[in-house]
């Protein structure tokens, strides 16, 4: 009934399973890949006719987290997984990055990439076992898919670098200072085609040697991947890529000196406006069979790419003028609006980012529900991109996947130079605002989010700039290596390069390929050239900071104390009551976390103080020899009760009132009388002895011996 088709490997310290032929027969292509114990399946479909007149090509991955994988039931009201979490888009993302370039050009038939976690063992990442499946997948799947791609982690500790290490290991790195790097490298077995990394200002050389580790690891599962394909592959998809070059020389002849000249202008808006125009007259040039050809569009980008490409190779003349290693001209602002915590206005260019900083408590960390647990992040950032930014009128919605990414992208770039939650125990929330977009919004977004958090007082380690570099190849070899692309130059281009890190090294690389061509030599000479961008990015930030660093007086105090474990009980009180009193009376926020660790916050200083207070004379215990002010609550034959500190009541004897014999306590004290004490220890049984007659009652001052005596 099931004809089965498997291949194993050893791949680092777990074996690699790839198996097809038992799980979804109908789909053009099935392959459940298994690393240890997490197996992701990916199944590929993909229609046999395209859409008439479309124009692009409809690639489509879905990435889908079971929580059955790990044994977990969904949280929240609706017990079903619901819409995508940020991990899954950007699982999902990393999948398509890769493969899209590698369909033969012309083909624009649908197709759906479905990557299901069936398991998790909570030790290797699925998102790597789901893009060597989908690779799988589609190379047997007869499409004309020119892979296979695989993809690999690498991580960095003490100089050496590791191949896919644990979950544990790449999770919350910032809080894990021997692991300075999660990398991910996607790639045919001759070239690499996509990185994305979370680094700690390691070197270009360091990066750029964790990128060829990288590359070395995948090739042996590129090669399973071949000999499962020759085993079990579908016949090729009868699919010959069309041929425009009559249409493509029409369109040359007709248009290209008014597209070179629309190209020649610098301001992006009069561009746009001219290269459509251009595109107009082309088309009032042809006939009307060539205005139905469904290959026009094609004709068009190709006429458009090969005005910006030849000029940038043969002439180093970009699109606005600059030179291939000069960065655009920057503005930087801080302080701009004045009822935010921090605020900064990065421009760079026609490249504009409004980036808030806010600062919150514990209660506005964000709770993630994955499949390897339940934790908390103190770290947000979120980025958005409105269509006014592109002067385009468009629909408004939810963030998308670009905005995930992009927002990703710059979370990664920023958050190593956070300060230790220890020392800086606040939630922060970025948010970059993009108003204007022509070329690397994301890096934008990084400059303005270090801007905008040293505005509002935070503490970073040192400034962190963002760099987009691209890259044009020709086919005799001959390239160009841009610094801070333009959208066009992106679009046209061969390279999305980018690059973010402070002074002393890198915290984000994310690298994307549209051409199998990239020798280690170009990617060398990207990084030299990226760095060069980034310090003078950082050197224009740096004019700005001068005036920032003052802690917003809107924006919450906070005091951190650390209880002992066993007292965490007595703080909260029975269904919360004692907490509540406490918040009710000092008017602050207060949170305590397993750990004993209780953080107190409020813009009054004074709130901080009284429940700073509140706690400490629960939690505390009284010293043997210190002087305290207390209430007297009982009077009895042979002494007081006295109480001095928080809850805790000590006998004050009717030998240890006064340097006189009494009668009774009561001749000199009485029910809510205030009186000092000093505490003489405990005795066997643990209680209380206290003592007044060895503190002066009007100054509180311990007394003399000689003075007691007499």
């Amino acid at each position: 009934m099931f004809n089965v088709t498997k291949k194993s490997m050893e791949w680092g310290d777990e074996t690699l399973t790839l198996e097809t032929g038992k799980i979804a027969r109908q789909a053009d292509g099935t392959v459940i890949a298994t690393l240890g114990e997490t197996s992701v399946m990916a199944n590929v479909t993909f229609a046999k006719e395209p859409k008439p007149g479309q124009d692009f090509f409809p690639l489509t991955v879905h990435y889908q987290e079971k929580y059955y994988a790990a044994g977990k039931v969904p949280g929240g009201f609706f017990k079903r997984e619901a819409r995508p979490t940020e991990k899954e888009t950007l699982t999902a993302r990393l999948i398509d990055r890769p493969i899209r370039p590698l369909f033969v050009p012309g083909f624009k038939n649908e197709v759906l990439v479905m990557c299901t976690v069936l398991s998790h063992d909570l030790v290797n990442d699925p998102d790597i076992v789901a893009m060597i499946a989908a690779s799988a997948a589609l190379t047997i799947s007869g499409a004309p898919f020119m892979g296979p791609i695989a993809g690999a982690r690498v991580g960095y500790v003490d100089g050496e670098y590791v191949l896919n290490p644990d979950v544990e290991d790449m999770h919350k790195l910032r809080e894990n200072p021997e692991q300075r790097l999660d990398l991910v490298v996607a790639g045919t077995r001759d070239a690499v085609m996509m990185v994305e990394s979370e680094a700690y200002e390691l070197t270009e050389a360091e990066m750029l040697g964790a990128v060829n580790f990288a590359h070395e690891q995948i090739k042996p599962v590129v090669d399973l991947i071949v000999s499962l394909a020759e085993e079990c592959a579908k016949e090729p998809f009868d699919f010959t890529p069309p041929d425009y070059s009559a249409l493509y020389d029409a369109v040359k002849a007709a248009g290209e000196e008014k597209m070179r000249a629309a190209y020649a202008i610098t301001d992006k808006q009069e561009r746009v406006a001219a290269v459509s125009a251009a595109k107009d007259e082309i088309k009032a040039a042809l006939s009307e069979e060539q205005l139905e050809d469904a290959n026009l569009g094609s004709a068009l980008k190709k006429l458009e790419s090969s005005v910006l490409r030849g000029d940038v190779v043969k002439n180093g003349r970009r699109i606005d003028g600059r030179r291939t290693d000069e960065v655009r001209p920057i503005v930087c602002e801080t302080g701009l609006l004045p009822r935010t915590h921090g605020s900064a206005l990065f421009t760079r260019g026609e490249t504009q980012g409004l980036v808030v900083t806010t600062l919150g408590t514990g209660d506005d960390e964000q709770m993630i529900d994955a499949l390897n647990g339940t934790y908390k992040s103190n770290f947000l950032l979120h980025y958005n991109f409105p269509p006014y930014s592109v002067g385009e009128v468009g629909r408004v919605g939810s963030p998308g996947r670009r905005e995930i990414g992009h927002g990703k992208l710059a979370w990664r770039a920023l958050q190593a130079v956070l300060p230790p939650a220890t020392d800086f125990p606040y939630t922060i929330r970025v948010v970059s605002e993009i108003t204007e977009s022509n070329g690397s919004s994301s890096m934008a977004s990084v400059c303005g989010g270090s801007l905008s958090m040293m505005d509002a007082g935070v503490p970073l380690k040192s400034a962190v700039a963002g760099v987009a570099m691209g890259l044009v190849l020709e086919d005799d070899g001959s390239y160009a290596i841009l610094t801070d692309i333009l959208g066009d130059e992106d679009h046209l281009g061969d390279m999305d390069f980018k690059v973010a890190g402070t002074e002393n090294g890198i915290t984000s690389l994310q690298m994307d390929i549209k051409v199998a061509g990239i020798t280690p030599e170009i990617m060398e000479k990207a990084l030299a050239q990226a760095k060069d961008g980034r310090m003078h990015i950082l050197g224009e930030m740096n004019k700005a900071l001068a005036g920032a660093g003052a802690f917003s007086v809107h924006a919450p105090r906070i005091e951190t104390m650390q209880i002992p474990t066993d007292k965490i009980r007595e703080v909260i009180g029975s269904g919360g009551k004692v907490i509540r009193e406490i918040v009710e009376v000092s008017g602050a926020k207060v949170d305590i976390n397993d750990e004993g660790v209780i953080k107190i916050a409020s813009p009054n200083g004074d709130a901080i103080q009284k429940a700073y207070d509140m706690i400490y004379a629960i939690v505390a215990e009284p010293e043997e020899g210190a002087i305290y002010k207390g209430t007297v609550v009982k009077i009895v034959d042979f002494g007081a009760f006295v109480n001095f500190f928080g809850k805790r009541d000590g006998l004050v004897h009717v030998s240890q009132i006064e340097n006189r014999r009494l009668n009774h306590p009561s001749d000199v004290l009485k029910e809510g009388q205030e009186v000092w004490v000093k505490l003489l220890g405990f005795d066997d049984r643990g209680k209380v002895r206290l003592s007044m007659k060895v503190v002066d009652q009007e100054t509180g001052k311990e007394v003399e011996k000689e003075d007691a005596a007499e």
